[in-house]
């Protein structure tokens, strides 16, 4: 016996396939509209013109061209201290002083020797001249006169002796005040009013007035591209909008123990009012000419093909990324020296290279600050 569905039964069914081909043509256009907005956004620019002098950059900061210690030559107690640190002193200013109260005994002492020997002086001299006059006249022997001489001579000698003796004296007196011998700037206090100091001990941190240099600490794979007299560029992170001219000055002989980078000191030509002591600095100096051109990118650029370095690159018209291996010449803390493998203008992925895969189609943008921009 054959059964036939009822026609209730027959239109619940063509309701039902009617709703699944609509699930079907909106599941298709769901899927149109995912590839047509597929275009990821990357931040990507373009590649700079080639540069064979690339410029090397280091941080660094402003110093006075001399900076020395400043201590007293004899020692004792200090008794009062008349500079704060980053006062500007002028030469001749006293800065501290010791307790001079041995100092003005030892002063008194070799003056009262010195009056002494002045004395025994004086008398030698008168007993030589009776016995030189007696010596003429027969009347005492050659012995006696010899004797008279070497009396005076001796007497001569220890006047001189206490006359030095009492220089060494107000020289030791003198040195209890501790004197600036050229204009300058405090730069660190080192002793306490009360404190008994040695000989040489420092008191103060003393710089220069005039002459400026900038100190940077440089990677000793950088080395071989810096010489002396190789002309920079100074940019202060307290005076924007302004650069200075510079000039490397002095390297370093030997790396620090501890940071293994060599001390290289650049002085300002003009450095003016606005350069301070301890000022943050940023020099930029040319490096030395690389064969092949070479463009500079940031360090946030760079990925890996294998072993290999490589760029996302931003291939036109399609707009889809291409993985490209590159040739880096030299890495940087903040960058990295290409030689080859890119073109000028050609767009590269700048940020976020791990969040892209090959092929995939992107919308290139421009950083959304200023600041993000490679250098």
């Amino acid at each position: 016996m054959t059964h036939r569905d009822s026609p209730p039964k027959r239109r619940r069914y063509a309701s039902l396939l009617g709703t699944a081909a609509a699930l079907v043509l909106l599941s298709g256009c769901g899927k149109q509209a995912q590839e047509a907005e597929a275009a990821r956004p990357v931040i990507a620019l373009p590649v700079p013109a080639a540069d064979g002098t690339p410029t090397l950059r280091f941080p660094g900061e402003v110093h006075a061209r001399y900076e020395m210690p400043l201590s007293f030559r004899v020692p004792g107690q200090l008794l009062s201290r008349n500079a704060r640190l980053g006062d500007t002193v002028k030469r001749g200013q006293v800065l501290a002083r010791l307790d001079g109260a041995d100092a003005d005994k030892n002063e008194a002492s070799a003056r009262a020797a010195l009056e002494a020997a002045a004395h025994r002086l004086s008398f030698a001299t008168q007993q030589r001249d009776r016995d030189e006059a007696q010596a003429r006249a027969n009347l005492i022997s050659q012995l006696q006169l010899e004797q008279t001489r070497d009396a005076y001579a001796a007497a001569l000698a220890a006047r001189d002796q206490a006359r030095q003796q009492l220089d060494l004296a107000q020289n030791q007196r003198r040195y209890t005040a501790l004197v600036a011998d050229r204009d300058g700037a405090i730069t660190r206090e080192q002793a306490e009013v009360g404190q008994v100091l040695a000989a040489g001990q420092a008191v103060f941190g003393f710089a220069w007035s005039g002459e400026r240099d900038v100190f940077v600490d440089v990677p000793e794979d950088r080395l071989a591209d810096l010489a002396v007299g190789q002309p920079a560029s100074v940019s202060l992170l307290a005076v924007p909008g302004r650069r200075f001219a510079a000039r490397v000055r002095e390297i370093a002989p030997a790396a620090d123990p501890q940071a293994r980078t060599y001390r290289v000191k650049l002085g300002l030509d003009d450095p003016g009012p606005p350069v301070r002591l301890g000022m943050t600095a940023e020099v930029a100096l040319s490096g030395p000419a690389v064969a092949g051109k070479a463009v500079r990118l940031p360090a946030t650029a760079l990925f890996h093909q294998g072993e290999r370095p490589a760029v996302w690159v931003v291939r036109q018209p399609e707009s889809t990324l291409e993985l490209r291996p590159v040739s880096v010449l030299r890495y940087g803390e903040r960058d990295v020296l290409v030689g080859g493998g890119l073109a000028a203008g050609e767009r590269v992925v700048m940020q976020g290279v791990h969040a892209v895969t090959a092929g995939e189609k992107v919308a290139p943008m421009a950083p959304p600050h200023p600041e993000d921009a490679p250098l």
